[in-house]
């Protein structure tokens, strides 16, 4: 089978070009340590990396690794400190315009202390600060709509407590904010974090309806829909995925909602079958990081909406890129220009067609 079948729904080109990416701005200090103390004991940090993370900051910069032919913006909050300057110098050094981030004096930039002792899960320790002060009133979707922009990227939701708190009448941050966005003319594309927040499907169940694209990993999807996706194995359950894109698409997903975990992706469109494309495992001594394998897949996937590729050559691209983000330290060092992921697509499936 040819990467030749339907194009994606709603994404024809058009006059517009450029995606803006709105959302979480990080500064990510990674220890490698030489192994995990206990209370009151001295551990060697071996190794540190320093990386610009967060939803946005990962999408927008792996979009500018990737040799995106269109504009990038970044939309959000940082603050007036040192780690505020690393963020818009990484962004403004990789061609990204950083007009539409606001600088908040009373505020430091959110950070992160990511603890990795080699071998083991990673321990983060994470600061909020300027990302929980984001709210609806601070980003402007409609100025990046009159300079020319067609995509609009929110992420992460429910890691931007000013978008994510639902008022009393069941309307979020978020949802106001996507709505803005759709107004003015953009095509909204929208990622969660994996929050354990009893309150995930309310949060972000309040801005599916103003939502086109949705690009989640399984656990996000479960968690969105009550649906079981891994059994007590962790074993993926494949019928769990396809219930859980039925709901995605009924609570008012309107262009596609897309589902990836490490060994599969579903695209679910309205009134079509669901592409399924499958990854090809990555060797566990070829992976340095886990750290931002989702971003990239979602970076490549608005990279590929908004060139208007197929559904299955945008997933081939997309696994791809995740599995070239793995052999990063930090969360976008890992990504090469599209020519790259695409000679990688051809190589894990036979059926790719660039």
């Amino acid at each position: 089978m040819m990467w030749t079948g339907e194009e994606v729904r709603g994404s024809e080109r058009q006059d517009k070009s450029g995606i803006v990416c709105a959302g979480n701005f990080i500064v990510d200090r990674v220890h490698t340590l030489s192994y995990w103390p206990k209370q009151g004991n001295l551990a060697h940090i071996l190794h540190q990396d320093l990386g610009v993370g967060g939803g946005a900051a990962n999408v927008v910069t792996d979009l500018a690794s990737l040799g995106f032919p269109g504009k990038l913006a970044a939309a959000g909050c940082v603050g007036a400190d040192i780690d505020g300057e690393i963020v818009k110098s990484r962004l403004v050094d990789a061609g990204i315009d950083v007009g539409g981030l606001m600088v908040l004096s009373d505020r430091a930039t959110a950070h992160t202390h990511v603890m990795n002792v080699p071998g083991e899960n990673r321990t983060f320790f994470y600061h909020g600060g300027a990302n929980d002060a984001v709210t609806d009133a601070l980003v402007f979707p409609e100025v990046f709509a009159s300079a020319g922009y067609r995509l609009f990227y929110l992420g992460y939701l429910m890691l931007l407590p000013g978008l994510d708190r639902l008022g009393p009448d069941g309307r979020s941050g978020a949802s106001r904010l996507l709505e803005a966005a759709r107004r003015a003319g953009l095509t909204t594309c929208v990622d969660f974090v994996s929050s354990e927040d009893p309150e995930f499907a309310a949060k972000v169940g309040a801005s599916l309806p103003y939502c086109d694209f949705l690009i989640i990993n399984e656990v996000e999807a479960g968690r969105a829909t009550g649906v079981a996706v891994r059994d007590a194995r962790g074993d993926l359950i494949e019928a769990g995925i396809l219930t859980a894109g039925e709901r995605l698409l009924a609570a008012g997903v309107a262009k596609g909602a897309v589902i990836h975990a490490p060994e599969i992706c579903f695209w679910f469109a309205p009134g079509a079958l669901p592409v399924v494309t499958r990854s090809r495992p990555v060797n566990p001594s070829d992976i340095v990081s886990t750290v931002g394998a989702g971003d990239a897949f979602c970076a490549a996937v608005l990279y590929g909406l908004h060139e208007n590729w197929p559904v299955g050559r945008i997933c081939a691209v997309a696994h791809a890129a995740a599995a070239r983000c793995l052999g990063g330290a930090t969360a976008t060092d890992g990504i090469p220009d599209m020519a790259v992921l695409v000679d990688d697509a051809k190589e894990m499936h036979p059926a790719f067609t660039a």
